[in-house]
């Protein structure tokens, strides 16, 4: 039977953002006394075509303006003569292109991911809200997906002034440290919940929830409220606000937020505004079926 949306009430009341240590308490969600259940993924055989050739995509960063051959070998950790034969195949393709820099990611990687249809009706419709709240804020606006426990960045709007935050488009982040990896976080089925809270959770700043009771206290508040905070738990100096984009049956499609810098930028005064952003982005992605 599938996993379900996770089912929870208020909860204890966070209002004020967590200090080094987070809030007191050790007491976690109320959830059945089982075993965590993780997300259950098929593992690409490595050994295949396919696999390989996965293993040299995935071996480009983002700030990868070329990569020789030799650099491609070591990243891979394939033969070098494989990697060649590959790596030209996958020119061939288009999903690759060659340079004076060596190998950088092609054309035809962005022109199939432009194909991925439930991502391309999610931006289309969620964008124009997002260009809404920019203005409303004149801060940074971001839309993203749940994928395993971690979010996905599938689209951003700033300006000149926006803070510097380490998203960028198909970068990931932790659920448990975002506000909108929590909204996503807070509707996911319990699997997923019981899985991130069995942790382990890294400090990435000293604001950083890493306790499993209080964080497990702030998922039921976000589902009682319909808004997520962060303050400086993923970057020092930076605080957010999210809401989640629900479904018919409350299952997260996915989460816009805004962020900016703590010296500037106070989230719960958006709150309202990024809710509705999240609602009209829902009503509209339900009106045209998903």
């Amino acid at each position: 039977m599938p996993d379900t949306p996770t089912p929870r009430g208020p909860g204890n009341r966070l209002d004020e953002p967590p200090g080094p240590d987070g809030p007191s308490g050790q007491d976690g969600p109320s959830m059945p006394d089982e075993r965590p259940v993780l997300d259950e993924r098929p593992v690409l055989d490595e050994r295949s075509v396919l696999g390989r050739s996965m293993r040299i995509l995935h071996a480009f960063g983002a700030e990868d303006r070329g990569v020789g051959l030799m650099e491609l070998t070591r990243r891979t950790g394939l033969p070098k003569a494989t990697v060649h034969r590959m790596a030209q195949d996958l020119v061939t393709a288009g999903l690759l292109a060659v340079g004076d820099r060596g190998y950088r990611l092609g054309r035809g990687l962005f022109e199939l991911g432009m194909l991925a249809a439930p991502e391309r009706s999610l931006i289309e419709v969620a964008v124009p809200f997002m260009q809404d709240l920019f203005l409303r804020t004149d801060e940074t606006v971001h839309l993203g997906i749940r994928e395993g426990t971690e979010v996905v960045y599938i689209s951003k709007v700033g300006g000149h002034r926006q803070a510097p935050t380490p998203t960028r488009l198909g970068g990931r982040m932790p659920l448990y440290c975002t506000a909108i990896g929590k909204a996503l976080l807070a509707h996911a089925p319990r699997s997923t919940v019981r899985q991130v809270l069995s942790g382990p959770l890294e400090r990435r700043t000293p604001r950083t929830l890493v306790q499993p009771g209080p964080l497990g206290r702030q998922l039921d508040r976000i589902v009682a409220e319909g808004v997520a905070y962060e303050y400086e738990e993923c970057l020092p100096g930076i605080t957010c606000v999210a809401a989640p984009v629900l479904d018919p049956d409350d299952r997260p499609l996915a989460a816009i937020s805004v962020t900016g810098p703590s010296t500037r930028f106070r989230p719960e005064r958006h709150q309202a505004s990024v809710r509705a952003a999240a609602a009209g982005t829902a009503s509209i992605l339900a009106r045209r079926g998903g």
